[in-house]
């Protein structure tokens, strides 16, 4: 697959790239744990077909130490053992959070399910990492930017 364009060839685009890297950052830099970050990243990718994203999420998360095996089931995460309550209650306000046109939005049941697990500065990341990975999977789906070619920290430094 052949990118539209290179968002990141265009002095425009770089200049939303990095308002975006700022807002990830102050999100990274959150009390909500980063294999949750890793992992919300990760699934809200892969419910929106982004495929950069996911290449970008998944090397990233296994160069900070996550395991292969819970990389590899986050698509399934509602029938594995290997992630925690919070982590459950994430994943869910993720998939409700991303799949808005389905029409339901996010669950009074979630919402619960999430206050039990985070305090306020950790549902404050949680919510704007969903709403922050929603977009840059949408510009990436946009302009058809292709997975596979992703080397863990290669926008290191891109905030500023």
């Amino acid at each position: 697959m052949k990118p539209r364009m290179d968002l990141m060839s265009n002095e425009l685009g770089v200049k939303i790239a990095r308002r975006i890297a700022n807002v990830n950052l102050a999100i990274q830099e959150s009390p909500l744990p980063r294999a949750t970050q890793d992992l919300v990243m990760l699934r809200a990718s892969q419910i929106n077909g982004c495929g950069f994203c996911v290449d970008y999420h998944t090397k990233e998360a296994a160069a900070a130490g996550e395991s292969a095996v819970r990389l590899h089931l986050v698509a399934a995460w509602r029938e594995s053992t290997v992630f925690t309550e919070a982590e459950r209650a994430a994943l869910a306000l993720t998939e409700e959070g991303t799949r808005l046109a389905d029409g339901h939005g996010v669950s009074d049941e979630t919402w619960e399910r999430v206050r039990e697990h985070y305090d306020d500065d950790q549902i404050v990341a949680l919510v704007s990492l969903i709403a922050v990975i929603n977009a840059a999977n949408r510009l990436n789906v946009i302009v058809r930017n292709p997975g596979g070619s992703y080397e863990p920290g290669m926008f290191a430094g891109m905030a500023r």
